[in-house]
């Protein structure tokens, strides 16, 4: 499975791995954004040995004598006996001594969880091999506000981290690289659907059309990803009919939050800041203010930023019962084709046109140089008219 993108975080991680001491790097990002992938890449990459665990839902000692399986495998090992993280790490640590190793927790919180003090006991072994170990501990999750603690100053771990990454969403550029063979205007398309999400992209055949790619994988029954985006939400989320009423009135464009509230049926204003707040940590939702007015609240929209969710609530969610009794191809005509063709790309393709700027700034290739990409509101006290210009840019 060829890799794609990631060129800089690629080149982070290979660099932590070439260090000839003790390392301690922490990745997080939302689901299928493409961890565990990163790191199997960088691992490739360096041909560094490597143990490589994904974290369960279990208990210490089940996690235990699966990573002691793996140990014994990749190090050409005996059978051990550990029964506690501690010991079996505190043994890692000690065969680091000698040799360059990576190891890899994937999905940590599910490991902490059910083990007492995990992040105190990491912190105690680090501090003791900092200078004796030549270990790469690596530590990835996707509850991103569990990984996020563990920076914290009141976190054991806190200072003992050499590298973070917080993995966002791919942008379009590196998103088209999954599908080559389509035109520019289909690759937009297909990303104004699909986004950055790597295990998205993947799905995509770029020999099909687009409406093809969209109807097998998300607007037909049974469909691959058709109950991604209520999946992803149910597991985040307690309260899953307050964030499905949010997201509805944000699909229909209402962006301020009275119109939400009003719109939303959500019993409260708290509730609403609740479920705003937590969609935002989730970065399927984002708050945002007019470069030329920043600090003005009652200028302050919501928007959903992440393209699946956004085209699930547009026209899946909101159709669900037709699409289970009607022909794929004549629901895709009725309730998405036009729309999609003349409001909701043409809105995709600004945020499209805002990371290219992006792009060119970060190179260098713009002067002068941009200092805000944003949204720009406009007051004409002579026509009574007021709004907001999508894309603008302020430079100095």
């Amino acid at each position: 499975m060829k890799f794609y993108g990631r060129k800089k975080q690629l080149n982070q991680l290979k660099k932590e791995m070439a260090f000839d001491d003790m390392r301690m790097s922490l990745i997080y990002g939302r689901r299928r954004v493409g961890k565990s992938e990163l790191i199997k890449q960088a691992i490739k990459e360096s041909g560094i040995k490597s143990i490589y665990y994904e974290c369960k839902q279990v208990t210490e000692a089940s996690n235990v004598q699966s990573i002691c399986q793996i140990v014994s495998e990749v190090l050409g090992l005996p059978k051990l006996g550990y029964t506690s993280i501690e010991e079996l790490m505190n043994y890692v640590f000690t065969l680091a001594k000698e040799e360059n190793i990576v190891f890899v927790l994937d999905e940590y919180p599910y490991l902490r969880e059910n083990i007492k003090g995990l992040d105190s006991i990491l912190q105690s072994l680090v501090d003791k091999y900092r200078d004796t170990s030549k270990l790469k501990l690596i530590i990835l999750g996707s509850y991103v506000d569990i990984m996020k603690s563990l920076l914290e100053h009141s976190n054991p771990l806190f200072g003992r981290v050499d590298l973070v990454i917080d993995l966002k969403q791919m942008d379009y550029f590196e998103s088209a690289l999954f599908y080559p063979n389509m035109s520019d205007e289909d690759k937009v398309r297909i990303y104004s659907v699909f986004g950055g999400i790597p295990y998205f992209n993947r799905l995509v055949d770029d020999k099909k059309t687009v409406k093809e790619n969209i109807i097998d994988l998300i607007a037909s029954p049974g469909a691959r990803l058709e109950n991604e985006v209520s999946m992803y939400l149910n597991a985040e989320i307690s309260k899953i009919v307050n964030a499905n009423e949010v997201f509805e009135a944000l699909a229909k464009g209402f962006s301020k939050y009275s119109d939400i509230l009003s719109q939303s049926h959500v019993s409260s204003g708290p509730t609403l800041v609740d479920v705003l707040d937590k969609l935002i940590k989730m970065e399927v939702v984002e708050k945002t203010t007019p470069i030329n007015d920043e600090n003005n609240k009652k200028k302050a929209g919501y928007y959903i930023c992440d393209n699946l969710s956004l085209f699930y609530f547009r026209y899946i969610f909101k159709y669900s019962s037709q699409l289970k009794i009607m022909d794929s191809d004549v629901f895709y005509n009725k309730y998405i084709s036009d729309d999609f063709e003349e409001k909701y790309v043409p809105h995709k393709f600004e945020e499209i046109c805002r990371q290219y700027l992006i792009r060119q700034n970060r190179l260098g290739k713009i002067e002068p140089v941009i200092e805000k990409i944003g949204k720009y509101y406009y007051d004409d006290p002579k026509t009574h008219t007021n709004g907001e210009n999508r894309v603008k840019f302020l430079s100095v």
